[in-house]
């Protein structure tokens, strides 16, 4: 097993260490015969020393970043098998919380030989941390103890919370199909649907604990979880009390053996497993959870939703993901029947996709326990084209039931979804909503498209001829990099944008023009944008390019950052020759980042370049409302037809405003 310079590292681990892509990395094998050989792994993915690896780039003047955290985690990584990774790290999160809660003495124990500390070491974290008494099952060894003092010096440089979740991210990306991970955007989305501020919160499916630590952020003032996994519930603990001290976990399986039978909740979230048959369907034929029914055997998903209803106080609301086909299925039109008739469901929300190539993604069910209050209605919203819409309209609907807004939205009668099917899928409602719509948008689009064809003839940009044809020096992106004028960087290899508390800008938010729709947690090598840089994706299909108005967001996977020195280089400028080179042919076996290097610009003094930099600010913008207004047109002639199709047009006259 590897001692404390043991630690192993894999092409993906040296790629981000480095900065640079693991094409790169793969590069270095085949060109350099000294490039370190593998000690472990398999020949699909190789693991190398770590020592090995940080001599190789010092060697050869390749600049890397190996944080504290860094070393805690290829330590970690080398002294386990894949199986075992899950119980290490909740191990070593047990030996986090019982540092916070006892520093003096895990500083005189430090002073110990390893022989001590091997000996006292369960006992510490039993004191200290009494949560995890029931969990400590392995015997701690020599790499236990090399990895408790890796933890307690990267500690001393970040908090704790702040080193197991690094800790935790690089877990999930190397067990990725192991674990299901709700998105950060989307547990911060169900935790807002509950109203979990400021009250008592249940996961009875809680992983790693995603969903409570939303619930924590969001004001949630006690949590409470259960999970059948031990490996993920020792994680999902010790991340919580990284965060805090009101957290209840327990081992087991929730449907079979309820840890909080009894108790009811504020609120109650839910990401439970899909599909499961085995979920104890025979033995809980008769269990007074099964108020709108017995689940089928195929419809476990429907035996969650019920074990939550029965843990939430009356008027308490339940946020749970059911897969899409679960609103339509005909083995569950019973339950869903006798949910709408209670008033316990209370809105279907289709939401986009995530880590699959599928646009959609799973459901959003929100419910509310039955008490005095009568409802008449159910929101059913199709969120796949824009996520960001979901608050409102949940707002919306709750201060008015009755309201039926335009979009991708319906709030339906309760008593028009009781038919034969009772299906609730939320497409096939918004678009019987859409009929007839063509009558409303038609006029007022048309008049919005006028307007911006007027405004378009006023703003066309003018340029001048010069009156000598001498053509300008010239020098190219990569020359200015290398005399200091602009610096070229990108995020770290596999950095996540759906976890976390920091604002990412993505390639996707670049290429739409939108503010920062990604989130990240605090971990080495991510890069905090300011105002003036310049972010572009490589060039190819989808190209882009943004010059930053505002600091504080995290650069994004996929995209390059210009970072210039504002003496010397005008950001707009530079940001004009980008778009040239997006537009110009390109090889097919360069990368983009190399493209970019060669990309030619004039060589101007400053006040030059502002000039140059407003004239493509000029373009750039007369581009986009030319864009607009074709969207506008093409928007005008599909309300045209559909109106003519369905009869709530008829055709006119043509003519101006």
């Amino acid at each position: 097993m590897p001692d404390r310079d043991g630690a192993t590292v894999a092409s993906s681990d040296i790629a981000r260490l480095a900065g640079v892509g693991r094409a790169a990395v793969s590069n270095w094998r085949r060109r350099f015969a000294d490039f370190p050989q593998p000690v472990a792994g398999s020949s699909a993915s190789p693991l190398y020393a770590l020592p090995d690896v940080e001599n190789w780039l010092t060697r050869h003047g390749k600049p890397y970043d190996l944080t504290p955290a860094d070393r805690l985690w290829q330590s970690l990584r080398g002294a386990a098998a894949d199986r075992e990774l899950g119980d290490r790290l909740g191990n070593l999160g047990a030996f986090m919380v019982a540092l916070k809660r006892e520093p003096d003495r895990w500083k005189t124990l430090a002073d110990q030989p390893d022989s001590v500390l091997i000996a006292n070491l369960v006992d510490l974290i039993r004191t200290a941390v009494p949560e995890f008494d029931a969990l400590l099952t392995d015997v701690p060894d020599q790499d236990s103890v090399t990895i408790v003092r890796l933890a307690a010096e990267a500690v001393e440089r970040d908090s704790g919370a702040t080193v197991f979740d690094f800790l935790c991210e690089r877990y999930l990306e190397v067990h990725s199909r192991r674990h299901t991970v709700t998105p950060t955007w989307v547990a911060n989305l169900m935790i807002a649907l509950t109203g979990a501020a400021g009250g008592r919160l249940l996961d009875p499916a809680c992983g790693i604990g995603t969903l409570l630590l939303a619930g924590r952020a969001a004001g949630a003032t006690e949590l409470s979880g259960q999970e059948i996994g031990l490996s993920a519930t020792r994680v999902a603990i010790a991340r919580l009390l990284l965060q805090g001290d009101r957290s209840r976990l327990v081992v087991g399986d929730s449907l079979r053996g309820d840890a909080f039978a009894g108790e009811v909740f504020d609120a109650v979230v839910c990401n439970p497993p899909f599909a499961e048959r085995s979920w104890g369907h025979d033995e809980l034929t008769n269990d007074p959870r099964w108020t709108y029914g017995m689940p089928p055997r195929g419809e476990s998903e429907l035996a969650w939703l019920q074990h939550c209803l029965a843990h939430v106080r009356p008027g308490g609301h339940v946020a749970i993901l059911m897969p899409a086909a679960a609103a339509s299925r005909r083995a569950g039109r019973r339950i869903r029947a006798n949910l709408l008739r209670s008033g316990a469901l209370r809105a279907v929300i289709s939401l986009p996709g995530w880590g699959t190539t599928s646009p959609g993604g799973p459901d959003v069910w929100v419910l509310r326990r039955p008490d005095s209050t009568d409802h008449t209605h159910v929101l059913l919203l199709d969120a796949t084209p824009d996520r960001d819409m979901v608050e409102d309209r949940w707002r919306s609907f709750v201060a008015d039931p009755q309201t039926n807004p335009q979009g991708p939205s319906r709030s339906v009668r309760i008593i028009d979804l009781l038919d034969e099917d009772v299906d609730l899928t939320p497409a096939r409602h918004v678009a019987a909503n859409s009929t007839g719509s063509g009558a409303r948008t038609f006029r007022p689009t048309r008049t919005r498209l006028y307007q911006a064809a007027r405004t378009l003839a006023d703003t066309l940009p003018d340029l001048v001829t010069p009156d000598t044809s001498d053509p300008l020096p010239t020098t190219t992106i990569g020359e200015l990099a290398k005399a200091g004028a602009v610096s070229i960087r990108q995020a770290p290899m596999g950095m996540l944008t759906d976890r976390g508390d920091l604002p990412v800008l993505t390639a996707k938010d670049v290429r739409l023009g939108r503010p920062p729709s990604g989130a990240a947690g605090v971990g080495p090598g991510l890069i905090t944008l300011r105002r003036g840089d310049v972010v572009a994706l490589p060039p190819g299909r989808h190209s882009a390019v943004r010059v930053l108005t505002e600091d504080g967001m995290l650069l994004g996977p996929q995209l390059l950052l210009f970072r210039v020195d504002p003496e010397r280089i005008d950001p707009q400028f530079l940001a004009g020759f980008l778009r040239i080179a997006h537009t110009a042919p390109r090889s097919g076996s360069s990368s983009g980042r190399a493209d970019l290097h060669r990309t030619p610009l004039l060589r101007l003094p400053l006040d030059a370049q502002r000039e140059y930099g407003a004239a493509f600010q000029l373009l750039s913008a007369f581009q986009q409302s030319v864009r607009e207004t074709a969207e506008l047109a093409e928007s005008l002639v599909a309300q045209g037809i559909a109106g003519l199709a369905d009869g709530s047009l008829r055709p006119g006259g043509v003519g101006s405003e």
